[in-house]
């Protein structure tokens, strides 16, 4: 397998390390007000106004990227990804567990408040054209810091349910580590926001289109949201009421399912609800009553590079690659999912036939450890891509914090337009965002550190959320 060559040659990587640093460049992105134990503290207060336009109050949360906008959509899926990344692998976390716990709450304490009033769902906080106009600091902001909701009369259903999907796997992480009280309460918003979610079905593309798109447009429908939202639902209760719901809208839903059977990311759910509700129909003996595990065969197939019917690209160096913005979702969301059904299939007992090749779980095991040790550095060009991990790694990425003064190096208030010789500018980021992951490199495996370009150079948060789950499970098992 040539492609993979560059990839073998594996030098050993401190998963740890890499681990505590995945979980720590949340505290980078935090809006609001910061907590005494704040460790990346380069970074302030800020935006602690946010839902004063409306009359309540969005502080808190989470920045998606390098940006100063509180996009609500990928934000719940980075949520979501935190939750199953300690749910599975948590307790193999050791100290890091209780940092892990203190991100899911960041954001889900935010989520609490965005869907607090009936009937409304808090979309998105900030004026995305005015922010991009800028290259301000989070503490400096001055742009409009608007706040948009979807409604019963101007639906959002992918939103609302991924926000849902959020809060009741954060409601098992809390339940099972020791907050049942918060743990109810998480679950009961989100049994109210999925209902609200199904009931007023509509894409926010058409409620509030002007606000998210182009940043975070909805391209494959809110479908495949609902189902996310119901596996989660169920996940958490056993209760039939969400599993009927699961069985009978993949019925409706086959053709978006079949249409991305190799997608998963903040947009696309397809091959993750496959997968997530794959290990309750194998116990449950249900496998010849639903498609999940035909659909998560698929998946691994569509996948794998020495699968006869793949259609996922590789750089060279082995790396998958999707072309658009920000590749490195698509290794590390993707690589989640497959390590988590190869330790399904050990618990079956089971291979996977694609073709005339055979997958073992051990396969889809080496083959994730592959993405994750390229990302770390074991790449054509050893490099990691992994702010602050060895000796080799971005340092200019798009990141307005991370490459203007901070607060303490520069008390002053830096304008709108004043922080644009520092975006142009070709020194180094003052400030590390320890753990940040960048965008990546491209098809040919090249990467120019250059803080322009932010389809390479830019970090966000559902890249780094996956990435805590593998790295936890290769920390234990290294």
């Amino acid at each position: 397998m040539v492609m993979e060559a560059a990839v073998a040659k594996v030098r050993l990587h401190d998963y740890g390390d890499a681990l505590s640093k995945s979980i720590l460049f949340f505290e980078g992105q935090r809006s609001g007000k910061l907590p005494p134990t704040q460790r990346m503290t380069w970074r302030k207060d800020s935006a602690l106004h946010d839902g004063s336009d409306k009359g309540v109050d969005l502080t808190g949360g989470y920045y998606d990227a390098g940006d100063n906008v509180k996009f609500n959509f990928p934000m719940a899926f980075s949520t979501t990804m935190l939750a199953w990344s300690v749910l599975e692998y948590g307790k193999s976390m050791g100290p890091d567990l209780s940092h892990a716990l203190e991100a899911i709450r960041w954001s889900t304490d935010y989520f609490l408040k965005a869907t607090a009033i009936p009937g409304v769902v808090f979309a998105q906080v900030g004026d995305a054209d005015a922010d991009h106009n800028c290259w301000e600091r989070p503490e400096d902001m001055d742009t409009p810091r608007t706040a948009f909701a979807v409604s019963e009369k101007a639906p959002g259903s992918e939103v609302s349910a991924e926000i849902a999907a959020a809060l009741a796997a954060a409601s098992m992480v809390f339940k099972n580590f020791g907050d049942r009280g918060y743990a109810k309460s998480l679950f009961q918003r989100a049994s109210k926001v999925f209902e609200f979610a199904d009931k007023y079905r509509g894409s926010y593309n058409d409620s509030i289109g002007s606000s998210v798109c182009p940043f975070y447009c909805d391209y494959s429908g809110y479908r495949d949201e609902l189902l996310w939202a119901a596996a989660w639902l169920h996940k958490a209760t056993k209760s039939p009421v969400y599993w009927n719901y699961v069985v009978e809208n993949i019925k409706n839903f086959k053709p978006y399912i079949e249409y991305g059977m190799s997608e998963f990311g903040w947009d696309s759910k397809h091959a993750g609800i496959n997968v997530l509700v794959s290990k309750y129909v194998v116990n449950n003996s249900l496998e010849g009553s639903t498609p999940f595990l035909s659909y998560a065969n698929t998946f691994v197939c569509n996948v794998l590079p020495e699968s006869p019917t793949n259609n996922v690209r590789y750089s060279p160096g082995g790396l998958m690659y999707k072309s658009g913005v920000c590749n490195m979702q698509t290794p590390t969301a993707l690589s989640f999912i497959l390590l988590a059904y190869a330790r399904y299939m050990k618990n079956f007992n089971s291979n996977i036939q694609c073709g005339n090749v055979v997958v073992t779980p051990n396969r889809l095991i080496h083959f994730t450890r592959g993405q994750v040790n390229y990302i770390l550095g074991s790449n054509p060009l050893n490099m990691s891509y992994m702010v602050g991990y060895g000796n080799k790694f971005p340092q200019r990425i798009h990141h307005r914090g991370s490459s203007l003064p901070s607060m303490d190096q520069h008390p002053q208030h830096i304008e709108c337009k004043a922080g644009t010789p520092y975006f142009l500018s070709k020194n180094p980021n003052p400030n590390l965002l320890v753990g940040a992951v960048v965008g990546g490199p491209d098809i040919e495996d090249q990467f120019y550190d250059d803080r322009i370009d932010a389809t390479k150079s830019e970090p966000t948060t559902y890249v780094n959320a996956p990435l805590v789950g593998l790295l936890a499970y290769f920390k234990a098992h290294s």
